[in-house]
């Protein structure tokens, strides 16, 4: 063997020695992420190109240029998508997940009309385990699908909707349903009351993606003296609350007859705000209210589908954000909206309000997006866990394609978040460090045998209907 070869050989293992030595010092995670943006939609907003997440045990570990992070940290699996961004996950900040199986039972009603006449008596006849399992998978399918990774839920049976939010892989505060009337899953307000108790005492520390709390329909159809049983349980057990919340006019004109009060301030008297509050809709709130809200800390939830659907009126949203109210978004239940699809909802807000405003410059692009992000967690509790894309935070995130006809041109990243990007540009989701989508395959759900559950579900509520006409 010559000088040269020797020399080669010398240099090879040198480069071997070398590559080993860099392989070693780098990090070992779960999983690297990287595509040509990552809009982390932290407090500044920051949007990074070429960048990339380092995901270990569900948390977010570094994020950064993706150069960078290809060198510290070695990927057990890697996502890399070039023409997509990476953002955090959307929050629904209310819904009625197992009513996808009453899509489309009765549209084009007002609020009070549609639930008396239809849904309380179909919630009555229909609702039952097997009815909220194979509601709440369809809903599940459908939230992943369109890049919803948290969602509350305010319904019935929650044990129920909680075994499919632990095995879908999804992130949920789950507020078992609280009503003083026969419901079909509770005889009366105190079974209610004790099977949410049940709920609460089962899955609270469970499972750290799923959030158990109490659901109060509302103020008009629950008695003061049993509001205030609702938030005491709730305070003693430390579990948030969910209620619907000067949603209509109709609301407001019951509460006035029965307590001679708007329904903010009649539930600000009997000191139900003293704990964790999400209020659904908050549509007709009073100039003097809003402070309340804020200083309550009380999150509200804006449905503009279901709200302009049911015709409830516009809430004032820029309003409230503007005196410091915590607001997020949220699609309501499938039977009043008729979908799940939170960029519709993000779409319309950013819309509606100019147009009651008059004002093209009333709730801009990255306000909206704030709200189905970061607001939207804060607003229900979740800040700490997510909304936003940071080191030390759950990975909960989804990846977004722009190569569309109906995304191209790209000059701005946000505007398109917010004006143009559908629920079917969602590529993969992400939640807790789990791919429960990629590539437009949900992985964590049986779609086609889900759809053929609702569909025989359906047809049972179908002819039972024609049967009571």
């Amino acid at each position: 063997m010559n000088l040269t070869s020797r020399s080669f050989i010398a240099l090879l293992g040198f480069c071997i020695f070398v590559s080993s030595l860099e392989l070693q010092a780098k990090e070992s995670v779960d999983l690297v992420v990287s595509a040509n943006y990552v809009l982390t939609m932290d407090r500044n907003n920051t949007l990074l190109e070429k960048a990339a997440i380092a995901i270990d045990k569900g948390t977010i570990v570094a994020i950064g240029n993706a150069a960078l992070i290809d060198e510290h940290y070695a990927g057990r699996q890697h996502i890399s998508s070039a023409n997509q961004v990476i953002m955090p996950g959307l929050i629904n900040g209310h819904t009625h997940s197992a009513m996808t199986l009453f899509r489309g039972i009765a549209d084009d009603l007002a609020l009070m009309e549609w639930l008396t006449k239809y849904i309380f008596p179909a919630e009555i006849q229909f609702v039952d385990p097997d009815f909220i399992r194979a509601g709440t998978q369809l809903a599940c399918l459908e939230m992943i699908k369109g890049g919803t990774t948290t969602f509350v839920d305010m319904y019935f049976h929650p044990k129920e909707i909680a075994k499919v939010v632990d095995e879908c892989g999804v992130r949920a505060v789950i507020a078992a349903a609280v009503i003083d009337q026969e419901s079909g899953y509770a005889k009366n307000f105190d079974d209610a009351m004790n099977k949410a108790e049940s709920f609460i005492q089962e899955w609270k520390n469970k499972n750290s993606r799923i959030t158990p709390a109490i659901a109060a329909h509302a103020a008009y159809t629950i008695a003061p003296e049993k509001l205030k049983i609702v938030r005491k349980r709730a305070n003693a057990l430390d579990v948030p609350v969910s209620i619907h919340l000067s949603e209509s006019k109709a609301e407001l004109e019951i509460v006035n007859n029965l307590y001679q009060d708007t329904s903010i301030n009649h539930l600000e008297k009997i000191d139900f705000f003293s704990g964790p509050t999400i209020g659904a809709h908050v549509v007709w709130p009073t100039a003097e209210e809003i402070p309340i809200l804020v200083k309550r800390k009380v999150g509200a939830i804006h449905n503009p589908t279901s709200n302009m659907k049911i015709s409830s009126g516009f809430a004032p949203v820029s309003e409230m954000l503007d005196a410091g109210v915590k607001v997020g978004l949220g699609t309501d239940g499938a039977a009043s909206n008729n979908d799940l699809d939170m960029w519709e909802e993000i779409r319309l807000t950013a819309l509606i309000h100019k147009g009651r405003s008059l004002n093209p410059k009333a709730m801009p692009a990255l306000r909206v997006l704030e709200m189905a992000t970061r607001t939207g967690a804060e607003a229900i509790g979740l800040a700490q866990t997510s909304g936003s894309l940071s080191v030390g935070k759950r990975a909960d995130m989804i990846l977004i394609s722009l190569d569309a006809p109906h995304l191209t041109p790209l000059y701005d990243v946000i505007s398109h978040l917010v004006y143009a990007v559908d629920a079917q540009d969602v590529q993969t989701v992400i939640v807790d460090g789990k791919i429960l989508m990629q590539d437009r395959k949900v992985l964590t759900l049986d779609e086609e045998s889900i759809i053929k559950n609702a569909r025989a579900i359906a047809e049972k509520v179908n002819r039972e209907i024609r049967l009571n006409k």
